[in-house]
């Protein structure tokens, strides 16, 4: 019984490991943003890097190869965050990135994006969140995303 333990605990460990490991792209043009959510991401591990627009997110995407992004909706134009993501899941060799979309458009507009969020065409994010979030549920959905690769 007591090796059954120790095995399930170093699995744990080594799955913490593995996930702290993991590279994380933060593209948003709001500096506060990007430097806040870094200092969370790093403290557990990740490996951050960022892009404060879509023509700099695609350079690092090809230079990084993430395993996960963090994408906000409006960049240098208000629809670039949908784009990129309609992009980025269109191509072969980046599809399988998964995205989370962190954003405060729905507070300025009133509409429910996380209604549709997953859907292919409109918006293929993995997942979606408004600004501001809590540093916990930030890294339960980072985990979460993490954990289905």
């Amino acid at each position: 019984m007591g090796q059954k333990v120790c095995q399930v605990i170093q699995g744990i460990h080594r799955k913490e490991i593995n996930m702290s490991h993991k590279k994380i792209l933060i593209i948003d043009d709001d500096a506060d943003i990007v430097e806040s959510t870094k200092i969370v991401l790093e403290a557990k591990g990740y490996k951050v890097f960022s892009a404060a627009n879509k023509q700099n997110a695609l350079i690092q995407v090809k230079e990084v190869m993430p395993d996960l992004i963090i994408i906000d909706v409006m960049l240098e134009k208000m629809s670039d965050g949908f784009d990129f993501s309609r992009e980025l899941k269109s191509d072969e060799k980046y599809k399988k990135i998964p995205m989370l979309m962190l954003t405060a458009i729905g507070e300025k507009t009133g509409f429910k994006f996380s209604e549709v969020a997953g859907d292919k065409a409109w918006l293929p994010v993995d997942d979606y969140a408004e600004k501001p979030i809590k540093p916990e549920e930030l890294i339960s959905r980072i985990e979460k995303l993490l954990s289905k690769l």
